[in-house]
């Protein structure tokens, strides 16, 4: 019995601890001092940049997409031309 409850107690333990890792809160600043402003700064600055690297990401990947097409058909123009 003691083992089923100390396993449940890490079990639970641990999976509170990587439910949180990621979450940066700053209520526990006060609204008009340094620490809030740079924590704020931050998450707006972490934001930013994971929104524009999904953005040129996702740019890529769509002109890959569309152009491999394109590219298709000039190497078969120019084969054509090529041959004769």
């Amino acid at each position: 019995m003691r083992n089923l409850i100390l396993i449940t107690t890490m079990f639970c333990l641990s999976l509170s601890a990587y439910s949180f890792s990621n979450e940066v809160n700053c209520n526990e600043f006060k609204k008009f001092s340094i620490n809030y402003m740079t924590c704020k700064g931050n998450l707006v600055k972490n934001k930013t940049i994971s929104f524009g690297k999904n953005f040129v990401e996702d740019t890529k990947n769509y002109q890959k997409k569309e152009w491999s097409k394109e590219k298709d058909k000039l190497k078969n123009l120019k084969e054509k031309v090529l041959e004769k």
